[in-house]
């Protein structure tokens, strides 16, 4: 058992998400930084899909009932075990009656808090994930709270100390050209590719909104709502491009300028309000080529923490 003892904000219980299911109208859900949760999960040896805590800038602070590894990983966070200092990218065994605390982070966004085994929540259509809109899944279907004490999958474990170094962040976000590109300027193509985009603090799960430059169609375009994704770039009639997030609606109806390749959506949710970032224009081809970097980087973290076990 782990025991909640000061939550912030939004902290909540994220695996990779649910899939499948958008036709009926069951959103993704899941991490917001996919590579980050897979990484920690699998420094710990776990399967990539484990359910860990995704923190949102603000601290946790939770103890122990039973030895037990753990590592914190996406943003980079100031955090003590027992008052002894905590890095990014570590396992350590968190001793039973310990107290880990998540001060804040001081890169990023988002944190994963993974535990070795995962946290035991029930699975709700095929995931762990808290879908906070429709309130299930994850612990309660709802947020962390004070008091809250968590089950593990595994209690009274103990593994060897191993660490590697955090991702080095980047503001070039790479896009694909969408299904809509066509029906807007060349202009508003030009600025795309070309101007930086600010993110602003209304931003959050659903959406990331822009700040920058206004994009057009060429003629008044009017559609009918569609299919959209995490990572689906729409631009709404005031010109300020809007990217879907993790807890995105699964239909929209504004025009899509691009999508953020699948292997760029950990990078863009690290963004900060009032960050600025530039997209860069990427093929299928090259998406594809990202993922398999991606998983080579992954490839090497299950090495080192199995070769260390």
């Amino acid at each position: 058992m782990m025991h909640v003892i000061q939550a912030p904000a939004l902290a909540h219980i994220q695996d990779l998400g649910r899939f499948g299911l958008r036709r009926f109208g069951v959103g993704h859900a899941g991490a917001m930084d996919t590579l980050s949760l897979r990484a920690g999960n699998l420094l710990l040896c776990n399967p990539e899909n484990a359910p860990a805590i995704e923190i949102t800038l603000g601290g946790l602070t939770v103890s122990f009932e039973h030895d037990t590894p753990f590592c914190i990983t996406g943003a980079v966070y100031e955090a003590e075990l027992d008052g002894e200092p905590v890095y990014s990218y570590w396992r350590y065994t968190a001793r039973r009656g310990q107290t880990l605390k998540l001060i804040r982070a001081v890169q990023g966004m988002y944190g994963y808090l993974c535990v070795y085994g995962g946290f035991d929540v029930p699975e709700v259509f095929g995931s762990r994930s808290t879908d906070l809109k429709a309130a299930f899944g994850g612990f309660q279907g709802r947020r962390l709270q004070e008091g809250d004490s968590i089950p593990l999958n595994i209690r009274g474990a103990e593994a060897k100390r191993v660490g590697i170094a955090p991702p080095t962040p980047s503001h070039r976000i790479r896009a694909v050209p969408s299904s809509e590109y066509a029906a807007f300027t060349r202009h508003s193509h030009s600025l795309l590719w070309q101007n930086a985009w600010t993110l602003q603090s209304n931003s959050n799960r659903m959406g990331y909104r822009f700040e920058g430059a206004e994009l057009t169609t060429a003629e008044p375009l009017e559609m009918l709502s569609h299919a959209v994704q995490f990572g689906t770039i729409q631009v709404p009639p005031s010109g300020k491009p809007i990217i879907l997030m993790a807890d995105a609606q699964t239909t929209g109806g504004y025009p899509k300028i691009a999508s953020v390749v699948a292997a760029d959506l950990g990078r863009l949710a690290q963004i900060r309000f009032g960050s600025k970032i530039f997209f860069q224009t990427a093929s299928m081809q090259d998406a594809a080529h990202l993922l398999k970097q991606n998983q080579i980087y992954l490839n090497q973290i299950k090495r080192i923490a199995e070769n260390a076990r």
